[in-house]
Formats: C-alpha cells, sequence, structure tokens
C-alpha cells in the first residue's frame, strides 16, 4: 500500500497528479491519500482530506512506501517507523507555498537513508517503481507457486550474502 500525505495548509494538486497519473499506469496498487483540499480527484485513489493523528501513524505503519510533501511530521514518523518515504517538495514560485522552507528542509535532510527527494512527476514514478520493486526479479515472482517463491527468496538471500536457512523439499514447487 501507498500512503500519501500532502498535509493540511495549502492544497498540493501537483503531488496528486502526479500520484494518480502513477496510478493508472499501476492499477494494482492500493493507494491511501491525506489530499486537505485539492481539485484533484480520482478513482484509482482512496482519498481522505483529513485523517487524525492516530490514522495517520496506523496509515504510515502499514504502508509500504510513504509518498509527502516535505513536512517535518510526515519524515519524522516515516524514520520512526523505518517506513521509505518519497519526498516532493512544494515550492513557492509554483504557489505551493508560501516560502522555500520545505526545499531547505530536504537539502538538510537528504542523507536519510530512507529518504528520495523528487522534484517532478517523472521522477516521482521512477522512484516510486524502485521503492516498490518493480524490477525483472519481481514481475517473475508474480507467476510463480509459493515453493518456487520461496526458492527464489532462498537464493536471493544466498547471493546477497546470507545462507540457505530454510528446508525445501523438490516437489515442492
Amino acid at each position: 500500500m501507498i500512503f500519501v500525505t500532502v498535509g493540511t495548509q495549502l492544497p498540493f494538486d501537483r503531488l496528486l497528479a502526479a500520484i494518480d497519473d502513477w496510478a493508472f499506469a499501476n492499477p494494482g496498487e492500493q493507494i491511501i491519500a491525506q489530499t486537505g483540499v485539492t481539485t484533484v480527484s480520482s478513482p484509482r485513489i482512496d482519498a481522505r482530506p483529513f485523517v487524525d493523528g492516530s490514522t495517520f501513524r496506523e496509515l504510515v505503519q502499514q504502508a509500504d512506501v510513504l509518498v509527502a510533501h516535505a513536512g517535518m511530521g510526515s519524515i519524522l514518523t516515516a524514520v520512526e517507523f523505518a517506513k521509505p518515504v518519497i519526498v516532493m517538495p512544494r515550492r513557492a514560485d509554483l504557489g505551493e507555498h508560501r516560502n522555500d522552507h520545505q526545499l531547505a528542509t530536504v537539502q538538510n535532510l537528504a542523507h536519510l537513508s530512507n529518504l528520495e527527494i523528487v522534484q517532478d512527476a517523472q521522477t516521482l514514478s521512477s522512484v516510486l517503481d524502485k521503492q516498490l520493486g518493480a524490477g525483472p526479479l519481481e514481475k517473475l515472482r508474480e507467476g510463480i507457486s509459493d515453493g518456487h517463491r520461496r526458492l527464489v527468496g532462498e537464493i536471493s538471500n544466498f547471493i546477497a550474502g546470507g545462507s540457505l536457512g530454510g528446508t525445501l523439499t523438490f516437489g515442492e514447487a
């Protein structure tokens, strides 16, 4: 599940439109968005103008990836739950905020290992694909049985420097 949050102060239609474009190309992915006030609507997104604090935390915890404006609350919650976060900062020159403090925020937090900074829809799309593992191995995994899936997982773990941990029986796959 992807959880998108734009904060509550001002509309952030550029981010929501970018997510909607990505959702159109990836119809199987569940997307929940805290949208604030917006003119963007989509049948592909579970849009919620506002969510309370506990619901926000639950959604971040459940998400595979968080997509957010550069609000400190969103970023800190993603760090707390060790969630990957893709941040698109609001820009004053596009009328998305009163100043460019969100650009300054991401410049100061760019070193965080779970944070990816994007400035446009195209980059957001490619980073989402990367975060959700839309590579060739993941696509291969979609069409295989549970036994084969475990075998691929064990081989991947072994290649990554781990060891073969489970017991696989031939004929199980």
